[in-house]
């Protein structure tokens, strides 16, 4: 009886206190007919309750996420695919998705009701100018009555997943330079990314592909001359950002994230080979380099580490070259951020420090003990 009267809407409860009054004055006259009137009131809403609660219906839902990863300020596209699996036709349906407060208010909406083996769809917009991971959902179902009196509540277990990531500056052309390398049956050396491949060429031999046929080559010996070696361009980077909490001011901290984000979509853009390293160390890559370097800034936090040591053994690993976007730094940390760039790789700094007259000297130091090691430095 409880449950039936918890599923009991404003409408049904009035109907029920209505036809409780008319009752108990329908004895208080007496009046048999006013009695019979409130008994009615009171059953009405009973009976729906009871019928709506044996009602066998049988709902599946989809929802879609389009895109499921968008930049801060961005709108995704949710659209849920309400089906009756049953062969009843359904009541009238009212449905509220889940969301969380920073996507925006909980979409309503209502649906006059479903046959038997049909669906019904509606969409809505969700966004939010605060990066991170969202839970969206479970769908809640109400169904009602054809009198508004009772609805009884279902809810659906499936959630989906919205990544809201840092804000991205398209960067302009031309990309970065980079560490271009030759991968071929006699290892990799390091060569121009400009201008005429390597070839060294050999005697044709049964099997060779004619695309291999290189014809200056064979005009010059007299016999068909095939490549001896295809080349294989790979240009590779490092991103490193330092999400240390002593490192920024308050509100430096996004900007930091956001250039990182920046920076690393160029990089996947112009199809370099790159890696993503903070001074906790390298990000393990899930899927391509640039689903983990989103996925990552989505979440990422100030941490509480001291020191820059796991991201400085880390950058040390492999070459090519590093863009480090870092705020900052002692002397003995510039200095070791600087030791880790190679040879004649490139090494590009970002520093980002507030209009401070102690901030301001502490980059000034940053940026010429950077610069004296061969690095590029902005701030």
């Amino acid at each position: 009886m409880r449950r039936l009267l918890n599923a009991l809407t404003v409408r049904g409860k009035s109907f029920v206190a209505a036809g409780l009054a008319a009752a108990f004055c329908g004895l208080l006259i007496p009046e048999p007919d006013l009695l019979r009137i409130g008994c009615l009131l009171m059953a009405l809403p009973l009976l729906s309750a009871f019928g709506a609660g044996r009602a066998r219906y049988r709902l599946s839902c989809v929802r879609l996420l389009a895109p499921p990863r968008l930049a801060a300020g961005q709108t995704a596209e949710v659209t849920i695919q309400l089906a009756n699996v049953s062969r009843l036709r359904t009541g009238l349906l009212l449905c509220q998705d889940t969301v969380p407060l920073a996507l925006g208010r909980r979409p309503r909406f209502v649906l006059q009701g479903i046959a038997g083996g049909g669906s019904r769809e509606f969409k809505y917009q969700l966004g939010s100018d605060a990066r991170g991971k969202y839970t969206v959902g479970p769908l809640q179902v109400r169904v009602a009555d054809s009198f508004g009196l009772v609805s009884i509540s279902r809810a659906f277990s499936s959630t989906s997943t919205l990544t809201v990531t840092p804000r991205i500056v398209t960067l302009s052309r031309p990309p970065l330079s980079g560490n271009w390398l030759g991968d071929s049956e006699h290892g990799k050396r390091s060569i121009s990314a400009n201008g005429e491949d390597d070839i060294a060429p050999r005697e044709y031999r049964t099997g060779d592909g004619l695309h291999r046929v290189h014809w200056r080559s064979t005009a010059r010996y007299g016999e068909l001359m095939v490549r001896r070696e295809e080349q294989h361009w790979r240009n590779t980077a490092t991103l490193f950002l330092d999400s240390r909490r002593s490192a920024y001011a308050t509100a430096m901290f996004e900007l930091a994230v956001t250039a990182a984000a920046s920076i690393g979509v160029h990089l996947a853009g112009e199809g370099f080979e790159a890696r993503f390293v903070t001074d906790a160390g390298e990000v393990p890559r899930q899927g391509t380099f640039g689903d983990t370097l989103l996925d990552t800034l989505a979440v990422i936090v100030p941490s509480s580490s001291i020191g820059l040591g796991q991201g400085i053994q880390a950058l040390s690993v492999e070459g090519g070259q590093i863009i480090a976007v870092v705020g900052l730094l002692t002397d003995a940390e510039a200095t070791e951020l600087a030791a880790t760039r190679r040879g004649t790789a490139p090494g590009l700094a970002l520093l980002l420090a507030p209009a401070d007259r102690v901030w301001a000297a502490r980059t000034a130091a940053t940026s010429q003990l950077l610069i004296g090691a061969g690095w590029r430095v902005a701030t």
